[in-house]
Parts: C-alpha cells; sequence; structure tokens
C-alpha cells in the first residue's frame, strides 16, 4: 500500500521528469554557482522531487518498522537507552543514516533555491542570501553529516549511542531557527540596512541582466526619435501608404457593428474581430476580420431538436472583412467580403469557408440539485459534438425562401460507422440518440471538441496560449493561427510576473498553432530552433512538432507577433531599461504604460497593430506598438515596438524622445480633447438626445519624426446595438480639430486644401491689387473663419457654419468694393 500511495503521488510530475531526461541546456550560467540555466529549469526540480519522495519513503519506513519491531518485543527502552538485538539495530540506524544524508543533500539544493529569494531587494539572492543563509545552510549541512557519522559509529559500537542521535535530531530545530533566522535578520539589520546599495550593487546587477535574458529583452535596438514639429500636410502626403492604414475601426464597437449587419441570421454570431494584412491590388492593407460562427442556443427553441443541432446544423459560415480606415456615408464599415455566400469586392478568394472548428463555446448546464458538477472540459465534450455525413443532410447556408445542404467532404472527425463504436459514443457521450438514430451510414463522423483552444490543450497542456487566436483566409479556406508560449518560473534572478494567475520569469513563443477550420487539424509548428525548453518538448515528442520552414507561404504571410508576449515584455522593460543599478536602485527612470478615455472609462492603453514605414525604412511593414510614458507623469517619452514580417520578425524597437522636449502623452491628447468646447458640447448634445457616445481608442502614430495623434468617434443608439464612426479626432502640435472623416481632420489640423466652397471665395479676392501685407493679413482672417466653419460643420451645426461662410464672403465683397474684382 506505501508503494501504491508514493508511486501515485509521483504521476502528475510525468512532465517534469520527462523534460529532465530530455533537457536541452541554455548555454549560460548563473551569476553565482556557475551552473547551466537548465539545471535550474531541469535538473533541480527533479532533485527536489526524489528527496523529497525518499524523504517520505524513510521516514514511514522508519516509523512502521520501529512500530513492528516494538510491537514484536526487539527493542525495548531501559532508562535513558535502548536495547536492541543486531540486525534491528543496524536496520533502524541504516534509515536514520539514509535520512540523514537525504536531509543534507535538502540543503545541499535549498543553496541553489536563493537565487529564487524574495527577501531581498531584489528578486533572488542578496547580500544576505548569499552570505548569511548560504553560510547557515552548510552549517547545517555540516552539522547533519556529524550526525550521520555519529549514527554510523553506533553501528560498530557496543555503547548505544541512539539517545545522543536523537538529541542531535531534536537540536536540530533550534539551531536552524537561530542560524537560519535569528542570524540573517541580524545581518540584514546591521550590516545591509546601513549600506543598502553598496550591499546590494552586484546583486542588483545579476537581477538586471537575467531578467532581461529571461524575457527576451537583450537584443533591443534603441533609437533616437526626434519629436519634431515639421510635419506638413504634403509630408503626409509622401506617407500616404502609413495615413491610409491608420485604424479607425476598433474591435469591440465593430464586432457589435459585425453582429447587427452581417450575422443575416439568428442563429449566426461574431465572437471576436482581429487584425491582420493581406495584399491588395498589389498594396499591402491592413483589414479587420471575423468569421461568422454557428451559434445553435440561437434557434428557435421549438427547433431544438436532437436532430436539429447535433446533425442539421453542424458549422459556421463566411468570413466578413473590412479596411481599417475606410467608412460609408452612413458610418458603417466599407466591407471588402460580406454577406452568404461570401461576396469579395478585391479579388479575394472565399469559396470554402465553413466554420467547423472555431471559437465556439458550448453551452453549460448546472447540474441537478444534489448531484456533483460534471468536470468543464467533460460538458464542453458533450455539448460541442456534432455528427457528419449522414443520411440527414447538413445546413450550409440561408439562400433566400430557400437553404442550401450539403454533405460534408472533409478528413475532420473520427469515424463511428461500426455498432460497437457508436455504442462506446453514445456511452461517452450519456447520449443514447446517438446509438438509436437511423440517420448514421458506415461513413458517418462525429466531431468533437470544436473549440480551437480546448482543443489543442487537450493534445498539448504543457504549452500555454495567447488569449487571441485569429483567423486567416488563405487560398479560399479558413485557418486559425494561435501563438503558444512555453515558460517557466525557475529562471534564477529573473523577476516575476503573473500570467493568467500564474507566477512566471521566463516566457517565449515558441511555438505557432494552425488549425484547420473545416477539417479540425492542428499542426504544431516550431519557430526558434534555438530555444531550450522547445527543443526540450520537441525531444519529448518527436513526431508533434515541425519546422517553421514547412509552414505553407499563404499562412506565413500573416504570422504577427503575439500581443500577450509583447504586453509583458513592455511591462518588464519599464523597469529593466535601467541598466546602471544605481539608476536602478534609484528608480528615477521608471516607465509606465500611459491611460486612455475609451468610451466614457480611464484605462490602460493595449498595444496595437499598425501598418506603417518605420523611421529609417523604405517600405511599410506590420508593426505592434505602444507608447510609454514616465512614472506619475503624462508626457510620453518613448514609444516601444516590434517588427511583425518574416523578413525582421520579432526584432524590438524602442525610440526615444528627446529629454529636453515635452512630448504630449496620451492621457495630455485626451485632457486637450475635453479641453475643446466645441467637441465637448458635441459629444454633451449627442449624449443627450437618447444615444451614446463612445470614444475610441486612443493611436499615437509615428510619421516622419513627427508624432500624430488620431482617435475614432463612435455613436450608438440606445435602442440598436449600432455603433456608427461619426467623427475623427485628429491632433498634432497642440493642435485638436474633430470632423466627419480622418483627411477633413488631418485637412484641419495642418491647414490643408480648402473645401470647394471655400476656393471659390478665395479666387475672388483682387490679390494683384493688394500689398504682400495686406494679403497676409486678408489670409489669416480668412483662415480664421474657414476654421470655426470647419468646427460648425463637425458639429452639425450647419447654421453657425453658414454665418461664418457668410462672415468670410462679406470680407471678400468689401476687398472687391476697395480694389476691384480679379482679373
Amino acid at each position: 500500500m506505501l508503494a501504491l500511495f508514493t508511486g501515485i503521488s509521483a504521476a502528475p510530475h510525468w512532465e517534469t521528469l520527462l523534460k529532465y531526461f530530455h533537457s536541452v541546456p541554455f548555454g549560460k550560467n548563473d551569476p553565482l554557482f556557475g551552473r547551466d540555466i537548465g539545471f535550474y529549469v531541469f535538473s533541480l526540480p527533479v532533485y527536489h522531487l526524489i528527496n523529497s519522495w525518499l524523504m517520505s519513503l524513510t521516514v514511514l519506513g522508519f516509523i512502521g518498522s520501529a512500530a513492528i519491531y516494538g510491537l514484536n518485543g526487539l527493542f525495548a527502552v531501559q532508562g535513558w537507552s535502548l536495547s536492541l538485538i543486531k540486525h534491528v539495530k543496524h536496520h533502524l540506524y541504516g534509515l536514520v543514516i539514509f535520512g540523514l544524508l537525504l536531509k543534507a543533500w535538502s540543503y545541499r539544493l535549498q543553496m541553489f533555491d536563493l537565487l529564487f529569494s524574495r527577501q531581498g531587494l531584489v528578486f533572488g539572492a542578496g547580500y544576505t542570501d548569499y552570505y548569511a543563509d548560504r553560510f547557515a545552510l552548510w552549517g547545517l549541512l555540516l552539522y547533519v553529516l556529524a550526525l550521520a557519522a555519529l549514527t554510523l559509529s553506533g553501528l560498530f559500537s557496543s555503547k548505544d549511542r541512539a539517545v545522543w542521535v536523537i538529541i542531535g535530531v531534536v537540536l536540530l530545530i533550534p539551531i536552524a531557527i537561530v542560524i537560519q533566522g535569528v542570524v540573517p535578520s541580524m545581518v540584514q539589520q546591521m550590516i545591509v540596512k546601513p549600506n543598502e546599495f553598496i550591499k546590494e550593487e552586484p546583486f542588483i546587477k545579476h537581477n538586471i541582466e537575467m531578467t532581461n535574458n529571461a524575457y527576451g529583452l537583450t537584443d533591443i535596438a534603441v533609437k533616437s526619435f526626434p519629436a519634431e514639429n515639421a510635419l506638413t500636410f504634403d509630408t503626409l502626403k509622401q506617407n500616404e501608404d502609413t495615413v491610409n492604414n491608420i485604424r479607425l475601426w476598433d474591435q469591440k464597437p465593430l464586432l457589435s457593428t459585425y453582429q447587427q449587419i452581417q450575422s443575416i441570421r439568428t442563429y449566426y454570431t461574431f465572437y471576436n474581430v482581429d487584425v491582420d494584412r493581406y495584399e491588395i491590388d498589389g498594396k499591402v492593407r491592413q483589414v479587420m476580420l471575423a468569421p461568422r460562427e454557428l451559434e445553435r442556443e440561437k434557434l428557435a427553441a421549438q427547433a431544438q431538436t436532437w436532430v436539429t443541432t447535433r446533425l442539421t446544423y453542424t458549422h459556421g459560415y463566411g468570413v466578413v472583412m473590412n479596411p481599417v480606415n475606410s467608412v460609408t456615408p452612413e458610418g458603417l464599415p466599407d466591407l471588402f467580403i460580406k454577406d452568404i455566400p461570401p461576396v469579395s469586392s478585391v479579388g479575394l478568394d472565399a469559396a470554402n469557408t465553413a466554420v467547423y472548428f472555431g471559437e465556439q463555446q458550448a453551452g453549460q448546464t448546472q447540474p441537478p440539485q444534489g448531484q456533483q458538477a460534471v468536470p468543464q472540459s467533460l460538458v464542453r465534450d458533450r455539448d460541442d459534438y456534432v455528427i457528419v455525413r449522414t443520411k440527414n443532410p447538413e445546413f450550409h447556408y440561408p439562400s433566400g425562401d430557400e437553404n442550401t445542404y450539403i454533405t460534408y467532404d472533409g478528413t475532420g472527425g473520427i469515424w463511428m460507422g461500426s455498432l460497437f463504436r457508436r455504442l462506446l459514443f453514445a456511452w461517452g457521450f450519456r447520449d443514447m440518440n446517438i446509438l438509436l438514430t437511423g440517420s448514421t451510414t458506415n461513413e458517418s463522423r462525429i466531431m468533437f471538441r470544436r473549440n480551437i483552444q480546448a482543443r489543442i490543450r487537450h493534445i498539448a497542456p504543457f504549452l500555454e496560449l495567447d488569449n487571441d487566436p485569429y483567423i486567416v483566409l488563405s487560398e479560399g479556406r479558413l485557418f486559425w493561427l494561435q501563438d503558444a508560449y512555453v515558460m517557466t518560473d525557475r529562471y534564477p534572478y529573473s523577476e516575476p510576473v503573473y500570467y493568467k494567475r500564474n507566477p512566471i520569469n521566463y516566457i517565449r513563443n515558441s511555438v505557432k498553432i494552425v488549425v484547420d477550420a473545416y477539417n479540425g487539424s492542428v499542426d504544431f509548428y516550431l519557430v526558434d530552433q534555438n530555444e531550450p525548453l522547445g527543443k526540450t518538448y520537441q525531444n519529448i515528442f518527436p513526431g508533434m512538432f515541425k519546422d517553421f520552414a514547412a509552414m505553407p507561404d499563404g499562412l506565413k504571410a500573416h504570422i504577427r507577433y503575439p500581443h500577450d508576449l509583447f504586453a509583458i515584455q513592455m511591462l518588464q522593460y519599464n523597469t529593466y531599461h535601467m541598466k546602471d543599478p544605481k539608476v536602478f536602485y534609484s528608480k528615477e527612470d521608471l516607465w509606465t504604460i500611459p491611460k486612455e478615455t475609451y468610451g466614457d472609462e480611464t484605462v490602460q492603453m493595449e498595444p496595437y497593430y499598425i501598418q506603417m514605414r518605420l523611421p529609417g525604412e523604405e517600405k511599410q511593414e506590420f508593426i505592434l506598438m505602444n507608447p510609454v510614458t514616465p512614472k506619475n507623469k503624462d508626457n510620453m517619452i518613448a514609444w516601444f515596438a516590434v517588427r511583425c514580417d518574416q523578413e525582421h520578425y520579432g526584432e524590438l524597437l524602442v525610440y526615444k524622445f528627446p529629454k529636453d522636449k515635452l512630448v504630449y502623452g496620451p492621457a495630455q491628447i485626451e485632457a486637450r480633447i475635453n479641453q475643446d468646447t466645441t467637441i465637448s458640447q458635441q459629444f454633451s448634445l449627442w449624449d443627450q438626445r437618447g444615444s451614446a457616445v463612445i470614444r475610441g481608442n486612443l493611436l499615437v502614430i509615428p510619421i516622419d519624426g513627427s508624432i500624430l495623434y488620431v482617435e475614432p468617434v463612435y455613436l450608438k443608439a440606445e435602442q440598436r446595438d449600432l455603433p456608427e464612426l461619426k467623427r475623427v479626432v485628429a491632433s498634432y502640435g497642440g493642435e485638436v480639430a474633430m470632423e466627419l472623416t480622418l483627411q477633413q481632420a488631418l485637412e484641419a489640423v495642418f491647414g490643408g486644401k480648402l473645401r470647394p466652397e471655400e476656393e471659390r471665395i478665395v479666387e475672388r479676392i483682387p490679390a494683384d491689387q493688394l500689398q504682400t501685407a495686406d494679403i497676409g493679413s486678408v489670409v489669416q482672417q480668412l483662415s480664421d473663419h474657414f476654421s470655426a466653419a470647419r468646427q460648425s460643420l463637425a458639429q452639425g451645426d450647419w447654421i453657425k457654419y453658414g454665418e461664418e461662410m457668410a462672415r468670410a464672403e462679406e470680407m471678400i465683397n468689401v476687398l472687391q468694393q476697395q480694389y476691384g474684382t480679379p482679373k
């Protein structure tokens, strides 16, 4: 029984043991003991596991053996001594010696654990850990070895030394309290605290170096960004590829809009909207897209029969796509792909876009009172299965008054044709209809675990998945791309963060996963052949991971740097860009993620994808970026970016602003928008008319050494969840303008080309009769009137707009009367 229970207790550690046997060295040593990082990630956990397991066996074995010997009268207590027969003495003394040796080994292992200490100034061993706790562990180790030697000598002596051994073991507790508790505390208070920086400086260096290594921050290219105020309307025209890809649609409002205008039927839904880039008409365009998935729970109640939900309505259909910057006159997205069956206006093939595997969440029901809840994974498996290739045709998509039906012709699912297999599936899914239905044939297949993340977790529970899988349209079919991480909390000296409530201090995006939305096939691609954790898993499962080169080119073109990893790296870099220990100690250059106004709430800015031309580069590319600000300040100090396209994939960049120049941060721009009386009045007016204003994400866009700010504004009626893009706010150099379109907003900020009605007024200026100084004054006055007119137009005040245009015209009339009509 003891062997059975100890064996069962070790079974959950299969992954730890396999990683130990197939480990790949990191090629970097820790700064204190000189061990390869792989020792701490792969070997040390196994040594702790073995030590703990053997110690439990030894203690339980000693107690059980002593009890059996005592009950059988094979030893007796006589005063302060024990009377033991020879073989009993050898057995019990041997167990004590083995236990003491295990304890000595445990103290040695605890020395390595000091590199994960949290009690010092930084994560990892500090001065007190290294000079007090380490020597305390050495002292305890030698003490225990001395006890083991004393016990060993008792085996060959006629004198009984059991009492001395017992006293020695009992004294171990107060000795450990003194040298592991009292002494280190005195060292910390009397030696370290009065000279903290001097004593901790070398250990701060270790923490900075190892944290940057663990989060992949060592190769960041730090560059200067001038943050000039030299941007003009002509410069914007020269960067039209960047301007034309400024994202005006946010994911949340667009998701609601998709639901309203492209769900087509009540049983279709969109779970998420993804950002990507596609080559359209010879140019790479940033787009947003989402697959149309089936939500059977939205079928009419009387239609939710077993045949309907398991055999007929088996899949979603189609994809919707729109450019990020284009809007219809009604304030809706200008769709590249829309409707059922999908219609593409840009030549993209969307012929076979059935969605059998996606982000759908199976319905969950509460168990009857008094019954135990079923594990959620099993609930999901039972609730999301469908059967294809049956006598019952599958609903494909609605087509006017008649629906279109198909028979599945892919490779997804599991063959279930035989009676015995149907019996097994009926038992497994607790559904006798699978066995009793007459609709199945010898070709029928059952599909389950159709949520792609649940599907991947069943196959590879050792991989951590990014929160945002995204859909890709390639060669007329849909595929899901899922980023997966390898991570550990055993990287010495690296500052931990929490990811999905679990502490980690090392992370890499070593694996890209492709899930076929039609067949459900899952392919794992190892994208970093030099990453040790990923290579270790490849050694454990040699047939599972493919080389990244084997990924189809159509999918490679859509890989992107994962959002969650970038956010974690930004979080750490905000502190660990300070490489000087003295600066780090004082935290004098601490950065933080800025805040913005979204809707009517103040939230932390999220990293965003953008198609743009980086400074010094000749062509535009897809990047993920976010600005940063100094701690407790609102001005912007830098922007952080990572390149996503294949040639430069994963290259991290930081563009730092001059420290002697004020660069407005997102919060300051939001404040300027709020302080603009025209804009704030318009917001208030909209909010009072049965509608809600949704202020979208503020985008910080670097262009030619300058910074442009753009924020979309949506309007949503209270009775209808259909956000419409009604205005665009642009800001540059402290100027703020809100107009109907981005083009108009930029024109208002930069004083670009005049509107036709403005041109007709300007053409009437008798310039040939005026002196230069007079012309400058006239132009300035006209500019003031035109700006006021545009602001009125932006807020829908046509009366005020007409008044300003009339004043401009009156001024021209006066000039004509005085100087004549231009020839």
